[in-house]
């Protein structure tokens, strides 16, 4: 899907008088109130630009490739650090970002692992990748105990069994489901040997008959709409899921847990491409979504947690509240990181996860 923002009037006097500058921005799907871009363009009097992807992959062919046309994108931290390492990013000016100093040291130090410096990158979301379940579907299957802070839920068979029932959709993401399946049979997550990585396959064998689909972003209105009872996601996602369904009202109580033994922390960074052809426009994008009030007002839209604390003091109740959004410091201090794999490796996860999918 292709968004290209139309100016208003006011807007396009204003980019008259700029030289009808631009600036071209590739960000993931729903994950910006649309308000925003408007807003950006009304401002600057710069042209927006707006293009959707819905995987780091597709992102990642596009940039190693060279030449992408784009100004702004965001890639999440690992698939960033590879990046960086290809060159494929310019360092920020950030004398030309003088909203840079609203980041959040509890992201800025993490993302540190993904970006040296925090040179090439500023945040923009951050999050977990846990459970989203359909209460009342799950506990009709498995009980009213059933074990929906756990990754029991999803990777004990017997259960994976039983949810078959009632659908189970899981990420299309190897770069997390790999990690979360060695961390839950008590392997580093993080673990780049290639033995080690192939016990997930052993994980993954024994319930993936019972895996209804594997995609980045068709289980939010599954969810929603009680098509399937459990979703392994982005946090965003779910809780975007428990809200559709709510404002349905139809039935469905969706919701959101990080399994108590641990889950992924990730981030999504926003990057000048090494080519960009609009570099200043870029910085101009950056500094605006790094304003406070424009970042709340895009968490308040996408139910995500941002690296911007001051931010904070805009956030809705409902999401600064929330500790699937803002965990408590007990459950970040036990979420894990990834980094990314070496050309090597990265064959044997993929190849693994080709195997996973098509039950080979």
């Amino acid at each position: 899907m292709t968004k290209l923002i139309t100016l208003t009037a006011a807007g396009a006097l204003l980019a008259g008088m700029a030289s009808a500058q631009e600036v071209r921005v590739y960000n993931w799907s729903d994950y910006i109130d649309e308000d925003l871009l408007t807003q950006f363009e009304e401002e600057t009097g710069i042209e927006l630009i707006y293009d959707v992807f819905d995987s780091n992959e597709v992102l990642e062919t596009k940039m190693l490739a060279g030449n992408s046309g784009y100004d702004v994108v965001v890639p999440t931290g690992t698939f960033l650090q590879r990046q960086i390492q290809a060159g494929a990013f310019q360092k920020l000016d950030k004398e030309q970002l003088p909203n840079i100093d609203n980041l959040w040291s509890v992201v800025t130090d993490r993302t540190e692992a993904y970006d040296p410096g925090n040179e090439y990158s500023i945040n923009y979301m951050w999050g977990t990748t846990g459970l989203g379940v359909n209460v009342d579907k799950v506990k009709e299957v498995l009980g009213e105990d059933a074990p929906m802070n756990s990754w029991d839920l999803v990777f004990d068979p017997a259960n994976m069994e039983k949810l078959a029932e009632c659908g189970v959709h899981f990420l299309d993401a190897p770069a997390e489901m790999i990690p979360a399946a060695l961390n839950y049979i008590g392997e580093d997550p993080n673990s780049h040997d290639p033995e080690v990585i192939e016990k997930a396959g052993e994980v993954y064998s024994e319930i993936r008959p019972h895996i209804q689909k594997f995609h980045s972003s068709e289980y939010i209105n599954a969810l929603a709409n009680g098509e399937i009872c459990v979703a392994v996601g982005w946090s965003g996602d779910i809780l975007q899921a428990r809200d559709r369904a709510a404002e349905a009202d139809n039935g469905v109580t969706v919701e959101y847990s990080i399994p108590k033994e641990g889950a992924q922390m990730w981030f999504d960074q926003m990057a000048i491409p090494a080519d960009a052809p609009n570099p200043e426009q870029a910085h101009a994008f950056l500094n605006f979504i790094l304003d406070a009030q424009n970042m709340a007002q895009a968490s308040n839209y996408v139910y995500y947690a941002n690296g911007n604390e001051a931010s904070q003091e805009y956030l809705n109740e409902d999401v600064i509240g929330d500790p699937a959004i803002y965990p408590d410091q007990e459950t970040l201090d036990n979420l894990y990181t990834t980094t990314p794999y070496d050309p090597r490796v990265q064959r044997t996860v993929t190849r693994l996860w080709t195997s996973i999918k098509s039950g080979v």
